[in-house]
């Protein structure tokens, strides 16, 4: 008997009701008994490792994170010494050298083992605006923001759904903000117009431009970006309730009422996903906008590399006798066949085997969930560990499909991003336990303030006043020094390649 611990989605179900996790016992030769989390995971986490009490293996992506392995040295086991009782996971790694140097530690430990997805493309996040409410109003697509104001001027007075009432449009709506950063469904995205580029929305605002490491919350384009966002917020053009908003009312808003849309613009994975099966055809994916018409300036977009996920399973050092059977585990969930179900859906009823190497990601059973809905609420999906293999065949579900096209839009700001000098390899570079714990303390009061103040001047304003002492503040809290920790971090990753 293997206890295993899974960090779920919100949306999925037991593990009980996924007939792949037979498969998965019946490979590994074992019984496992499952303790499933699905909220407050963090709060559990601290707990459960300042006890040192680790079940035999976590999964989920990223449960473990590197900082956790760096703080608490000890309690999980290096498998860089196990490959032989990991053929699949050692097949993986010479395929895709990339998984393994995202798993290898600084001392050459591997504690951890990701994903490789091969078929996402190479941001998570897209801007939508809906078509419909542009044809009946007679308006184009904007392509600048002042053009973007001006039909949000629309949308809020012109009854742009059609339906007899002038004041049920919201016309801009953006994901609830965190207290740790930002994310690919917040307005960081119009960084993307004055050049900046981003990975996973900002997040904590480090970038990488042109092999130099800068932040730009301390950038005078984010106070740019900022001061828009705060005129639109204060011309009634964005939802009253979107600093208050859960993810949950944040997704049901977008889904409007039947044929009838609720939200003009904003972000999503794709347009099924934010605004649901049955309203995503009224919705147009844009390119990046530019800040002026005419400027100069090449335009970015956030480059997530999501195919390459860190951290989906990680074994207990004290895993005792039954250290062969968490092993045996670890491997099966890399089998073929499983990684496809782990990530998509049960044989059968989500995915339909055509051949030895070729598969079919069926529709969803449910006719009222779009695909990306239905895997997460089926199957552990992103969160599992998996390996798409390179030389299969698999027909993909529509989402993925739909995310491929919509992402055509940013073709051109991706052409623009140099993925080498452009793009901070976090998930490669791994940092000192030292160095770790002072960006850790650093970003707490940087993020507490940054994030306090986006709120702020976006429903308030006052960045213009504000903003030279607020620089300050966040390079008193120790900005520079984190900067400076990346910029030497990556310069001996830049060597290191050479």
């Amino acid at each position: 008997m293997l206890d295993i611990l899974v960090v779920k989605h919100g949306l999925t179900g037991p593990m009980a009701d996924m007939e792949w996790v037979t498969a998965l016992e019946e490979a590994a030769g074992v019984t496992i008994n499952w303790e499933e989390v699905s909220s407050d995971w963090d709060q559990k986490k601290a707990t459960m490792l300042a006890a040192g009490d680790v079940p035999d293996l976590i999964i989920g992506g990223n449960a473990i994170t590197d900082a956790d392995l760096a703080t608490f040295t000890g309690l999980f086991e290096d498998l860089s010494d196990d490959m032989d009782a990991l053929p699949n996971v050692a097949a993986m790694f010479a395929a895709q050298p990339k998984v393994e140097a995202i798993a290898t530690q600084q001392s050459g430990a591997i504690y951890s083992i990701g994903t490789y997805k091969r078929f996402w493309p190479e941001t998570i996040g897209r801007q939508y605006i809906n078509q419909v409410w542009l044809d009946n109003l007679g308006l184009d697509v904007p392509t600048t923001w002042d053009e973007l104001f001006d039909v949000l001027v629309a949308f809020r007075d012109e009854d742009a759904n059609g339906n007899g009432d002038p004041d049920d449009e919201i016309p801009w709506d953006w994901g609830p903000a965190s207290t740790t950063g930002f994310a690919n469904n917040h307005p960081t995205a119009l960084l993307g117009s004055l050049g900046v580029p981003m990975s996973y929305g900002g997040q904590q605002g480090y970038v990488l431009e042109d092999g130099t490491v800068f932040n730009f919350l301390v950038d005078e384009r984010y106070r740019e970006v900022i001061e828009f966002v705060h005129e639109a917020y204060a011309a009634g053009l964005v939802s009253n309730e979107v600093m208050t908003q859960d993810y949950s009312a944040y997704q049901s808003v977008a889904r409007g009422d039947g044929d009838l849309a609720a939200v003009g613009y904003g972000y999503g994975w794709t347009a099924s996903d934010r605004f649901g099966a049955q309203l995503a055809e009224q919705y147009t994916s844009m390119a990046p906008l530019l800040a002026e018409a005419g400027q100069s300036t090449p335009v970015a977009w956030s480059y997530d590399d999501e195919n390459y996920t860190a951290n989906h399973i990680t074994m207990s050092a004290d895993v005792g006798g039954d250290k062969d059977a968490a092993l045996a585990v670890i491997n099966a969930f890399y089998d073929q066949d499983i990684s496809i179900q782990v990530l998509w859906g049960d044989l059968g009823t989500n995915v339909e085997k055509l051949g030895d190497d070729s598969y079919e990601v069926l529709p969803p059973a449910d006719t009222q969930l779009d695909p990306s809905t239905w895997k997460w609420t089926t199957t552990l999906a992103d969160a599992g560990p998996s390996w798409i293999r390179d030389d299969i065949d698999v027909v993909l579900p529509t989402d993925i499909e739909e995310a491929n096209v919509e992402s055509e839009p940013l073709q051109a700001a991706f052409d623009n991003i140099d993925p080498e000098t452009d793009v901070y390899p976090f998930k490669i570079v791994k940092l000192s336990t030292e160095d770790r714990n002072t960006i850790a303390i650093n970003n707490t009061a940087i993020m507490n303030l940054a994030m306090s103040k986006f709120g702020e001047w976006i429903t308030a304003g006052g960045v213009e006043e504000q903003w030279d002492g607020y620089v300050q503040e966040l390079e008193a809290a120790g900005l520079n020094q984190n900067i400076e920790i990346y910029q030497r971090y990556y310069d001996e990753y830049v060597a290191a390649q050479s």
